[in-house]
């Protein structure tokens, strides 16, 4: 039994010791915690109070309540899926991504047409309302059963510079790199990640539990004069994921002297 002897609320005092109890060991990443009855006797607080110090550690993202099963301690423990987020050269002009092998299509992928927002419109180069090309995949690791969301966006201008992109804007990303290619861009990418916590449907989509942000990788595609062609936005729970990158030094641009 523990006594419980601190300011506060009690079943904030009660969420204090759990927490306490977890971030020693005592009470070890997807185990078990006691049950309510077992935390009552173990603190001798009420039933209401127990519920109350749950729900705030759930909130906090510290335990997963399984229905039916009971309150685990959530994993501390390495992600399980690294995204390997290079893009490499291959013959006949082609692109491939050295972990683009990983994913599945959990479904066909749902091409759309919509507009710029504020958000996009900045990344792409132009304004709000701007028309695109959008295509949605659901991907699924088969290893880990690990789910992402991934859209493409294609500006209408671009999609008509490029007569492929608009007959096919299904086309897998590394696909449309060659496209983009072929039709005479020396293409170069640049990407940012953020972590935010999911809307409901991003929630219910990617399978995440309580209290689970997401990463949200945002890669554009640059062409001819640093363009930006397009937009792909990647997202996955950040519990189950992170992102690797190969880092390369940059020349540094040669300064001319004045004579």
């Amino acid at each position: 039994m523990t006594e419980i002897q601190r300011p506060g609320a009690l079943y904030q005092q009660v969420a204090a010791a759990i927490r306490e109890a977890i971030l020693s060991g005592e009470f070890a990443p997807e185990s078990l915690l006691p049950s309510e009855a077992q935390l009552m006797a173990r603190y001798q607080v009420s039933r209401p109070t127990v519920r109350n110090a749950i729900a705030a550690l759930r909130a906090e993202g510290l335990i997963d309540v399984r229905h039916g099963k009971g309150s685990f301690v959530r994993s501390d423990g390495h992600p399980t899926l690294a995204l390997d987020r290079r893009i490499q050269h291959a013959p006949g002009g082609k692109f491939v991504m050295p972990g683009g092998d990983v994913w599945d299509e959990a479904e066909e992928p749902s091409v759309h047409r919509t507009r710029t927002t504020k958000a996009t419109g900045q990344l792409l180069g132009l304004g709000k309302e701007e028309e695109l090309f959008g295509c949605d995949r659901l991907l699924v690791d088969a290893a880990t059963g690990t789910q992402a969301m991934h859209r493409t966006l294609i500006p209408f201008e671009v999609a008509e510079s490029v007569p492929a992109l608009a007959k096919e804007p299904s086309q897998q990303p590394t696909a449309v790199y060659t496209v983009l290619a072929k039709a005479g861009h020396k293409l170069w990418w640049s990407e940012t990640v953020r972590a935010r916590m999911p809307v409901p449907d991003e929630r219910a989509t990617l399978q995440l539990p309580d209290a689970t942000p997401i990463l949200h990788l945002s890669r554009i595609t640059h062409g001819t004069d640093d363009r930006p062609l397009i937009l792909e936005e990647l997202r996955i729970g950040a519990d189950r994921a992170e992102a690797a990158y190969r880092i390369t030094a940059d020349k540094q641009p040669t300064r001319r002297r004045h004579t």
